[in-house]
């Protein structure tokens, strides 16, 4: 009904709607820990903001963000008159007032629109001392005083409509950065020297203040609000916010045009230069020290200051281009570029603000794993921070950016540390606890419910064929697998039972407070349930099936170990007894394990001390009566246990891959012994040796070439050996199995398939396999006799009859009587082998007995 994508989404959502805690458990396995670092980071970053520990780099960021963003062109409605070291040396200092007279009036000639005198002219200084105060009478004249301590008055005679004070508050690093527009005192408010000059030339584009309509103690100026700075406005937490101040938003290091005082009184000055003008007299002679630390300052390796009179006309700039709506350059202005103040958070949204910045770096960090990537990721989040910031700065926003910087990489190290110490005890693919926090969590549990004589149990789960998924589909797919196994592991529990991984595909489960036994067998039970609809693996459907071991505490000794080791013995028992299976602990499971593990470690000794032999059975041909053949069977000489058949170790040597150098051997030694036999009786001698070959072998990438080295080295004749491949083993990948064979016969090799009859062959297939023979299953020759003209002799001719139809000749294993052997004749059966004929044994019975040369 539903394509296999969209069958795999659903699956993915009905896992999670399936447990109801399972979007609660995915946040707080995915996010949780980010959070809370996140939170805790952030409050102790605020308190450290709040105290203003911060401020000093805040301005430092502020002044970078300064210096990079675009430049503007000097202002044209400004002109800068400079009193140089030059014009020291020639003129002398103080400047007489016959020279200060002299330059007002070269200015005064070509029409400025107002001059501001940036020097503090309290004394006269003669000569033509009246001649600068006629000249002061100007109506286009502003001066300076100073309201500190001592007080500087401004020059005598001039009206205080016409006097500001200096406008210059420093900041604690000593930089600009503000400027403080008026101040009030009970009797006056006073304005500032650069307020002065450009409400001078904005009441002449007809712009006059007044008080903002939302906001009556606000001024506004054309469409230009000035709001006040305070304390806490931008990147500062401590400022002295006295008076009225804004943020300095600085032109540019180069202001305006400029002309020292020599160029004037030299003829020099241009009558364009001046008029219409807002005209600035001031030092710029760095030995008269009126100069300050600008944001431009760090730039310069000698920390280059700008002259006082360029800070005012900073100043005077920014106040008539965000009143106007206009840089006062002639080039159009983007929209980005448009003059006006800046604007910051209100106080509630700056801990917002840093919450933020620390909440990505947490979850972030959380949810990366490798360490690469999370140094990339935290990279790339300072970076988006800057580049946020500095938008915001571009249009006049100033955010602090050290608090939620450091909130960031304090919580992303923090996180990424939690998560160093969390993964020493937790799985980092599922989440889940880990053996030696499994194992630290159940200890205490397991025995404060003995003391109460209720049950705990412990479930040891192992993915069957897990290693399969990962060959076929890849890794990433098993890492999905185990996922959503988790999954639906969770929704067959309770909330206090508690899951672990203990290895790539092994689980383990501790289920509390069992009343009965039984309830674990009913756990068991209710995860094989679990587990009857597929998995959806890279858009195909898997099923997978857990081989489960189930152990519980109802001794009074024993630990959690000894606990674990016991469910890991149990599942081991049920894996054996096939795919899907649990089992309960028995205390001889434990003595049959360490057999287990005895069997294991002598055969490994058997390989070295070749402790191994083969027997022979004799292959008989039913037509003549007569020997034709050897099987060659592998036993095993134990040193103390005697002689032992494979039933007894073939299984142990399967599981742990030592099938496949036993293998190699016994291929090897019937190949020497059948060489032995042709040399005896000529290499044209047919006689036929077999050899049984394993899955573990079957399955090695280099199976041809290693049975090709051992036909050149042992010389014989391969059309008298044939390899023996059971019916299971054929059946696995059938196109794979086809191309391997071919290449055996390749080299003449004759082929069998063993144990016909056990196995799922489809006769569609069957007719494909390049084999010789068919060998029927003993398990139908023994109740063949007994069966006289029954269900059994009637499957042995149906398969003599197949066999025959698809030109294979048939050999009968098994054969225990002579009642057999004529039933086996009567069906024209061409072979057979059994205890009726010899019992496999050792070469030289074997070679005396065909040298006997008997017959049937």
């Amino acid at each position: 009904m539903f394509s296999s994508k969209l069958r795999s989404i659903l699956s993915r959502i009905s896992g999670l709607t399936g447990d109801q805690n399972g979007l609660l458990t995915a946040v707080k396995i995915l996010f949780y820990p980010g959070l809370v670092a996140s939170l805790a980071i952030a409050l102790i970053v605020i308190i450290v903001q709040q105290s203003g520990s911060l401020q000093p780099l805040e301005l430092r960021m502020f002044d970078l963000l300064v210096r990079l963003q675009p430049k503007k062109k000097p202002d044209s409605r400004l002109l800068v008159v400079t009193i140089t070291e030059a014009d020291l040396k020639t003129q002398g200092w103080p400047l007489s007032d016959e020279v200060l007279a002299e330059t007002l009036a070269q200015l005064q000639q070509y029409q400025p629109l107002v001059i501001g005198i940036d020097i503090y002219r309290d004394l006269s200084q003669p000569p033509g001392t009246e001649k600068l105060l006629s000249q002061l009478q100007a109506d286009n004249i502003i001066a300076i005083t100073n309201l500190g301590i001592p007080r500087i008055p401004p020059p005598p005679s001039i009206p205080p409509v016409r006097i500001g004070f200096n406008d210059v508050p420093v900041d604690p690093d000593g930089v600009i950065r503000r400027q403080l527009l008026f101040a009030g005192t009970e009797e006056e408010t006073l304005f500032s020297f650069s307020l002065q000059l450009a409400l001078f030339y904005l009441k002449s584009q007809g712009i006059e203040p007044k008080n903002y309509s939302q906001n009556p103690n606000y001024m506004q100026l054309g469409q230009g609000v000035f709001v006040p700075l305070k304390a806490w406005s931008g990147g500062y937490a401590s400022l002295d916010d006295q008076g009225y101040q804004i943020l300095l938003n600085y032109r540019g290091s180069q202001i305006a045009k400029s002309i020292s005082i020599s160029e004037i009184l030299a003829g020099k000055l241009k009558p364009s230069l001046v008029e219409n003008k807002i005209v600035l007299i001031g030092a710029t002679a760095p030995s008269l020290k009126d100069v300050f630390l600008t944001p431009y300052s760090a730039t310069a390796l000698n920390e280059a200051m700008m002259p006082g009179v360029f800070v005012h006309a900073q100043m005077v700039s920014n106040i008539i281009s965000v009143a106007s709506q206009n840089w006062g350059i002639n080039t159009p202005q983007t929209l980005n570029q448009s003059p006006r103040l800046f604007w910051f958070l209100p106080p509630g949204l700056e801990p917002i603000w840093i919450g933020i910045w620390a909440m990505i770096g947490g979850c972030v960090t959380w949810a990366i794993r490798h360490p690469f990537k999370q140094g990339i990721a935290i990279s790339l989040g300072l970076l988006f921070l800057l580049g946020t910031g500095y938008v915001f700065f571009v249009w006049k926003g100033w955010l602090p950016l050290i608090s939620p910087a450091l909130a960031f990489v304090l919580t992303s190290i923090s996180v990424i540390a939690y998560k160093q110490v969390y993964y020493l005890s937790h799985d980092p693919l599922t989440g889940l606890p880990n053996r030696i926090s499994f194992l630290n969590k159940i200890e205490g549990k397991i025995n404060s419910r003995r003391k109460k004589n209720i049950f705990c149990g412990i479930l040891f789960l192992n993915v069957d064929r897990f290693k399969m998924i990962n060959d076929s589909l890849g890794h990433q797919a098993g890492d999905q697998l185990l996922i959503e196994l988790v999954k639906r592991l969770k929704t067959c529990l309770r909330t206090s039972d508690i899951i672990a991984r203990l290895g790539s595909d092994e689980f383990a489960i501790l289920i509390e407070n069992l009343r009965q036994p039984e309830n674990g067998i009913c756990v068991a039970e209710r995860i094989h349930q679990a587990l009857i609809s597929p998995f959806y693996l890279q858009e195909q459907e898997v099923f997978r099936t857990l081989s489960i071991g189930i152990a519980l505490n109802d001794s009074r000794k024993g630990t959690a170990e000894e606990l674990l080791r016991n469910a890991n013995t149990a599942m081991y028992q049920a894996r054996s007894q096939g795919t899907g299976n649990y089992q309960v602990f028995e205390p001889k499971m434990i003595v049959d394990g360490k057999q287990h593990l005895q069997l294991e470690t002598d055969l490994r000794l058997a390989l070295e001390r070749q402790e191994f032999v083969l027997h022979y059975q004799p292959l008989i041909s039913l037509t003549t009566g007569q020997i034709i053949g050897l099987e060659a069977l592998i036993r095993w000489q134990h040193p103390e246990r005697d002689l032992l058949f494979p039933d007894e170790f073939m299984s142990v040597a399967k599981e742990t891959g030592l099938i496949i150098p036993m293998g190699q051997w016994a291929i090897k030694e019937a190949c020497h012994q059948l060489k032995r036999i042709e040399d005896r009786y000529g290499r044209n001698f047919e006689f036929i040796m077999g050899v049984n070959l394993s899955s573990r072998q079957f399955s090695q990438p280099d199976l041809v070439e290693e049975i090709q080295d051992i036909i050149l080295e042992s010389g014989i004749n391969p059309r008298n050996l044939r390899l023996e491949i059971s019916e299971s083993v054929l059946m696995q990948d059938v196109d794979e199995t086809i191309s391997l064979l071919l290449q055996l016969k390749a080299f003449n090799i004759r082929l069998s398939i063993d144990d016909f009859g056990t196995g799922f062959s489809s006769l569609s297939s069957l007719n494909r396999f390049p084999v010789d023979t068919l060998k029927i299953d003993r398990s139908f020759i023994s109740q063949m006799e007994a069966n006289g003209e029954g269900e059994n002799f009637v499957i042995v001719e149906t398969i003599i009859t197949l066999a025959h139809v698809l030109k294979l000749a048939v050999i009968a294993e098994g054969v225990e009587t002579l009642k057999q052997v004529e039933q086996l004749r009567l069906l024209g059966c061409e072979f057979a082998q059994g205890f009726y004929f010899l019992r496999p044994v050792p070469v030289d019975v074997a070679l005396a007995f065909i040298e006997s040369d008997p017959r049937w």
